[in-house]
């Protein structure tokens, strides 16, 4: 089930996001230019597409989630995992969608629907997100190319910090889900009583109706949010115009979003950040992996999440206004360690307001999680820093 969503899920994915491109361009080729076009296809169409690009990885999990209840697996599966979660304060049926979260965790907190008890079922969906997720992977490994020198990463040296950031961000899930179900959500420790049903075949038509079926969910409910905050971080990247004639670059600074990334400078600097990663940061809450993308507008530098060479070059030269180097490797480290903490996916406040049924849970999952990435960045670079790193 985990390698699958990571893979299988790769070719349908790539299948939507080459033609939502196509669509964009054509809208291109064929209207004038204008506010009206890139409303349309920066907005619009990428809003929509950054939500389709998910229902691969949510139609292949309930895939096989569907098998698993299907045959009977599911509650043995659970079963197996339950005194293991139980020291966390949960209980066996949070192991699929804490699994799925590497992924997406999108289709991970979908998932929790099969915890019947609210306070686990919501413990779940708060913990989630802090899995890495594969939407990560572009920034960790933009972060690595800058923080190896050379022009190659070995294998050993990424797979090491890869594993660290995995491990990393599961021990934050745990640790939270301990201290959740003995705080905020306190409550007498799950006990799991289930009846383990017999095996049999799947029933193929079923597991296709509930496939279906919560997919036009996910697209109907979450999808009208995330559009309608597309469109808005779209304004917010494209106004005020810059003069006639200026850069991208020029523009994004001139902008809103640049000029947030201003505002916001004071208090990412103790984080070893500047106003650059700022604006990375605030329009990285589409999806992560547009850190990757803006980085390239900001810096000048054409790239793509498989050849990251003009970008590492360019992000290497960056300096601050005393001349020091603004990527050095503490500030990648720490970079890293601020996506594995924060909530950095407006998907996923859409999709736990639709789960939660309120605005207050998704509110306080991102209050929580970003001031504990700060909080733990901030200690990782002035100890750095501290230290001569």
């Amino acid at each position: 089930l985990f390698l699958s969503i990571f893979t299988l899920a790769e070719y349908p994915m790539n299948f939507i996001d080459a033609h939502m491109a196509m669509l964009s361009d054509w809208i291109k080729a064929t209207m004038a230019p204008g506010d009206l076009r890139d409303l349309i296809t920066d907005g619009a169409i990428g809003g929509v597409g950054g939500v389709l690009v998910f229902l691969p990885q949510i139609l292949i999990l309930f895939f096989f989630i569907g098998l698993l209840e299907s045959t009977g697996y599911m509650a043995r599966a659970a079963f197996i995992m339950d005194r293991l979660m139980s020291r966390v304060g949960l209980n066996g049926k949070s192991f699929i969608p804490l699994l799925s979260s590497y992924a997406c965790a999108i289709p991970g907190i979908m998932a929790t629907r099969t915890i019947e008890d609210s306070k686990d079922r919501l413990v779940t969906i708060l913990v989630a997100p802090l899995m890495s997720c594969s939407a990560r992977l572009p920034v960790y490994l933009l972060m690595i190319a800058a923080l190896v020198p050379g022009d190659r990463v070995p294998i050993l040296t990424k797979v090491g910090i890869m594993l660290f950031m995995y491990a990393l961000g599961t021990v934050g899930a745990f640790g939270f889900a301990w201290l959740f179900k003995r705080t905020l959500l306190k409550g007498a420790p799950p006990l799991m009583i289930m009846e383990l049903p017999p095996y049999r075949l799947p029933g193929v038509k079923d597991v296709a109706m509930q496939m279906f079926e919560r997919a036009w969910i996910f697209l109907r409910r979450a999808g009208t949010v995330i559009l309608g905050i597309s469109i808005v971080l779209w304004f917010l990247a494209a106004y005020p115009k810059a003069p006639l004639g200026a850069t991208a670059t020029e523009q994004l600074a001139q902008s809103f979003a640049g000029r947030a990334g201003h505002v916001l400078e004071p208090v990412i600097e103790p984080l070893g950040f500047d106003w650059h990663i700022g604006i990375g940061l605030i329009t990285s809450f589409a999806a992560r992996e547009v850190f990757v993308s803006t980085m390239g507008v900001v810096f000048n530098a054409e790239s793509s999440d498989q050849d990251t060479t003009p970008l590492r070059q360019a992000m290497l030269q960056a300096r601050w206004p005393d001349g020091r180097a603004l990527f050095t490797p503490l500030v990648c480290i720490t970079l890293m360690i601020f996506y594995v903490f924060a909530m950095q996916c407006m998907s996923t406040i859409a999709v736990v307001k639709r789960e939660t049924n309120s605005w207050r849970w998704p509110l306080f999952q991102t209050a929580y999680m970003t001031g504990t990435a700060w909080i733990v960045c901030f200690i990782t670079f002035q100890l750095g820093t501290a230290l001569g790193y």
